[in-house]
């Protein structure tokens, strides 16, 4: 089988035939009529600032889309927060771009969701350690999207290894429940001792303790096992059984350190948000972070052309005319038609992207994670 899982291929996508079946009847209205103007159009979430910022990414992916197109293609830097107004904008013959609108806005919507929900995890515990383990809650295909968007959000590492491989990091995580059931109950040593035997020594030595007994007895039995070999402990108990889960956490830190294991980590995961984490960063030393992010929104995207053969145009409800957007002194976003002078001491955050199909710009995701975070504290972004 050439293609076992059904996945739409990456040649379909630039080809453009991963598009909704309008934008083909299109095309063939157009040739039939012999119409293809000269259009610009733009992305946008939000017509005007509605004081809520979101992360825009996927910019890398668009320019690969856009890449030998007759088109000029401005766009946001990658990581870069936004609140109304345009993130990317196109200008060029319509036939040129029509059927990519669909991936296009594939491209920015999903991501762009991913690293927002990974932000407000980030900054909710800015001096803790936070990973990604939700890559299991979506399609594998995606999963490398979705590491990488909370890898530009700040997050510190990632639990999917072809991810890992695409991404050129190194994927983390110590061990799972199944792990500790194939030695079973009464056995924890055996499997954490196996554990430490077993893996490379740069792998952290995290035990998983809440699995047969209570959190306390497994993460002290777990110190005892490996002694100073061991670098945390891992809570993942299940909802179900959680209670007060601070007092839980508070409890092992208690235990652990009137046995003198303070150096011992408390690293927290299953079903938690920032919320949680909040209420956690006092006592607890790292979290794993899944479903908030993979289970968030996409950001509404839409395209829409603003301006067709140099006169303004919009349809009803959407602005007409091309734009400019502004980081302003103070932290806030400016949006104004791009004819017209911005604010003082703003900074225009469009940048080209593509120019007659030549991709202009060079990604490096160390920067966008450094611009993300650096923006998110000049907006006073708080999830």
């Amino acid at each position: 089988m050439t293609n076992p899982f059904g996945i739409v291929s990456s040649e379909a996508i630039l080809e453009g035939a991963a598009t909704d079946a309008y934008f083909e009847r299109t095309r063939t209205t157009l040739e039939h009529a012999g119409k293809n103007p000269r259009v610009v159009a733009e992305v946008t979430a939000d017509q005007f600032p509605t004081g809520s910022f979101e992360v825009c990414t996927g910019v890398k992916d668009v320019a690969t889309l856009f890449e030998g197109r007759d088109v000029d293609v401005d766009a946001l830097p990658d990581g870069q927060l936004f609140d109304g107004g345009p993130v990317l904008r196109i200008e060029g013959p319509y036939l040129e771009f029509a059927e990519l609108e669909t991936s296009l806005l594939g491209f920015l919507s999903q991501p762009s969701g991913f690293a927002t929900a990974a932000l407000e995890a980030r900054l909710a515990a800015p001096s803790a350690t936070v990973l990604s383990f939700g890559a299991r809650h979506v399609h594998p295909a995606i999963a490398a999207t979705v590491e990488r968007a909370a890898l530009l959000a700040g997050l510190d590492g990632f639990s999917h290894v072809a991810a890992g491989d695409v991404l050129g990091r190194e994927a983390g995580g110590t061990m799972p429940h199944a792990l500790m059931f194939c030695f079973g109950e009464g056995n924890q040593a055996d499997a954490w001792r196996a554990f430490d035997e077993a893996v490379p020594e740069d792998v952290p030595r995290i035990a998983l303790a809440d699995t047969f007994w209570d959190e306390k007895s497994e993460s002290l039995l777990a110190a005892e096992t490996l002694g100073e070999d061991l670098d945390g402990v891992r809570i993942d108990t299940t909802g179900s059984r959680r209670g007060d889960f601070r007092h839980i956490i508070r409890e092992v830190r208690w235990e652990l350190d009137a046995r003198g294991h303070e150096d011992v980590d408390i690293f927290c995961s299953g079903g938690l948000g920032p919320e949680n984490i909040r209420e956690l960063r006092d006592v607890a030393d790292g979290f794993g972070v899944g479903s908030h992010i993979t289970g968030a929104d996409s950001i509404d995207f839409s395209l829409d052309i603003v301006e067709i053969a140099g006169e303004p145009i919009s349809k009803r409800g959407k602005l007409s005319g091309v734009k400019e957007v502004y980081r302003t002194a103070d932290g806030g976003h400016h949006v104004a038609l791009a004819d017209r002078d911005g604010p003082d001491d703003a900074e225009s955050l469009l940048e080209p992207l593509v120019r007659d199909g030549e991709v202009v710009r060079e990604f490096d995701l160390e920067a966008a994670s450094e611009r993300c975070l650096e923006d998110a504290a000049a907006v006073g972004f708080d999830g």
